[in-house]
């Protein structure tokens, strides 16, 4: 589930939202703040490799539970 810095504000904007979580909730979730959350999804900034693997861990977890849909990949 590698995401491309192109794509990665939108994958993260589609999962929060799947899951009906705020920007804030997310930001909780993945120990990071909500303002990271926001340039995220703004694309002002792209995660460092650790945080991106963070959100795929998440990804990969919330899908093993029911709670978000496979991508499309």
């Amino acid at each position: 589930m590698a995401k491309t810095p192109e794509n990665f504000a939108e994958t993260v904007k589609e999962v929060r939202q799947q899951l009906g979580l705020s920007q804030e909730e997310l930001a909780h979730e993945l120990a990071v703040s909500f303002s990271t959350i926001n340039r995220w999804e703004n694309s002002k900034t792209v995660p460092f490799k650790l945080a991106r693997r963070q959100f795929e861990a998440f990804c990969m977890q919330m899908k093993e539970q029911g709670k978000l849909k496979h991508d499309k990949d």
